[in-house]
């Protein structure tokens, strides 16, 4: 069986229609979406009814979560601007999303970790910058499950880590979003240094998941001049060059 996990769209249409694309030669049995769909100074109604028509398991993230849990004036600047563009029917897409989903025997999906959509797994964030845990740090984050590949998204950074326990930790990346800046727990900056987007394709079969990580460039000028219309500077520049060094830190 051959899945592609995506994440992290962040109502980015035009990278979402170069991914589809390029998954026509990839040919997965199933494409598998791993949340934070619509957040963003983008085009979040455009994205939510391509991602309806493509039917693809989608869970849901922390962006997701937050477009329906709180009072605009309470959102982010990033949930502000997409709960304006949301008809009901995208809320309703939304609020049907579960927090996890086993797409295959032995796989396990989700956002950020399987019990918290706003923990990294991967990367440790303190106050003085950003490190990798240890393997067995991530493996306490991941909890204890049945499954052996165990599939997030959030922090938009592609990844595969051997655990060391028997299971695989995989991010696909973003296809929405390629750097970006937080507060939470502490200002941190996300960059891979690239404006191509990236996903990832897993052949499930006899013996160890074999993973491999697809980059997608795409035409970022629409993306980046909705961004910067919007005065959103940070996403403009992210997108258009997967850095964000303009964050005066």
């Amino acid at each position: 069986m051959r899945l592609a996990f995506v994440s992290d769209l962040h109502g980015n249409i035009d990278a979402l229609e170069a991914v589809v694309a390029d998954l026509a030669a990839v040919a997965p049995d199933l494409v598998v979406n791993l949340g934070d769909c619509l957040s963003g100074p983008l085009d979040a109604a455009t994205t939510c009814d391509r991602l309806i028509d493509l039917g693809w398991p989608t869970v849901r993230g922390n962006h997701d979560r937050q477009l329906l849990d709180r009072p605009i004036e309470r959102m982010g600047l990033s949930d502000a601007a997409t709960r304006p563009m949301l008809a009901e029917r995208h809320l309703a897409w939304l609020a049907a999303l579960p927090p996890t989903l086993q797409p295959a025997p032995g796989a396990l999906a989700f956002h950020a970790t399987p019990t918290d959509d706003l923990a990294y797994v991967a990367e440790d964030v303190t106050e003085h910058g950003v490190r990798l845990r240890s393997r067995e740090a991530m493996a306490a984050l991941l909890g204890r499950t049945e499954a052996t590949l165990l599939v997030g998204g959030h922090s938009h950074v592609p990844r595969l880590i051997d655990l060391g326990d028997g299971r695989l930790y995989l991010n696909p990346g973003s296809i929405g979003l390629t750097a970006y800046e937080d507060d939470h727990p502490f200002f941190h900056v996300m960059e891979t240094g690239s404006p191509q987007v990236s996903y990832a394709v897993v052949d499930l079969g006899r013996g160890a998941p074999r993973v491999s990580f697809r980059m997608v460039a795409y035409d970022t000028a629409r993306a980046v001049a909705l961004a910067a219309s919007a005065g959103r500077d940070d996403w403009a520049e992210a997108l258009a060059t997967g850095f964000r060094r303009g964050h005066g830190r």
